[in-house]
């Protein structure tokens, strides 16, 4: 039996017990190897959806992951099946050198410690960094940074990619290499954005979120994109 990559099923998060939801009873599914696009103003929910995806903020309802619900008994399972990009790229960059952060999930795999390299070094050389490699991160532009962390979640092959402003900070080239990649990418993907260019070049269904609801869930937010453009003009 196939099951979809993703699913949210009546998820609502709230971070703190007293707050207001930040994503209030959203559900939907995400296809093995589609492309969706995550979209919302600032503050609309969309980190906050994708980080309990991840298993980073506690939820209520029910999310499964490749068929799995995620609980606290499941999380390492959970995890061995995606790959996260945070929006903030910095934060997950905890090595001394670029080339141990992206081989440190294979190396969580088993994998030995010459081919975690050699895999690692491909997968910079993908996006144009491999020259990078020896590098400690703070030494790194937030663009490089963008980057390695995203050789980092892209690694393993992992079934579910979700993606939390991943052309921040990106120039046109490695935007373009960006949208190259992604589209040649079996894996099912999550694309948090404020990029719409961007997102239409890469993904092919729209999840739109307003105060922490889905207001639009399909191929074309036109409308909805053109109804913030009218509230922001009044503005």
């Amino acid at each position: 039996m196939s099951h979809p990559a993703l699913s949210f099923r009546d998820v609502s998060v709230r971070h703190e017990p007293d707050d207001e939801p930040s994503v209030a009873s959203v559900s939907f599914s995400v296809a093995r190897r589609e492309r969706i696009a995550l979209l919302g103003l600032n503050g609309s929910g969309k980190t906050t959806l994708l980080m309990s995806a991840a298993g980073l903020l506690a939820h209520d309802g029910t999310i499964l992951v490749d068929g799995v619900e995620l609980t606290r008994h499941t999380l390492a399972e959970v995890r061995g099946k995606l790959g996260y990009l945070f929006n903030v790229p910095e934060d997950q960059l905890l090595f001394p050198r670029v080339i141990d952060d992206v081989a440190f999930g294979l190396l969580q795999k088993g994998i030995s410690h010459s081919e975690a390299t050699t895999q690692a070094l491909e997968a910079l050389g993908v996006l144009g960094i491999a020259h990078l490699a020896q590098l400690p991160p703070h030494h790194l532009s937030h663009g490089q940074s963008q980057r390695v962390a995203l050789a980092g979640a892209l690694i393993t092959s992992p079934p579910l990619l979700l993606l939390d402003e991943p052309s921040a900070a990106l120039d046109p080239p490695a935007r373009r290499s960006l949208t190259r990649l992604l589209n040649g990418l079996t894996a099912a993907v999550v694309v948090a954005t404020h990029d719409v260019p961007f997102a239409r070049s890469v993904c092919t269904r729209f999840v739109v979120l307003e105060q922490g609801r889905v207001v639009f869930d399909g191929t074309d937010p036109t409308a909805v994109l053109e109804r913030w453009e009218r509230a922001t003009v009044r503005l």
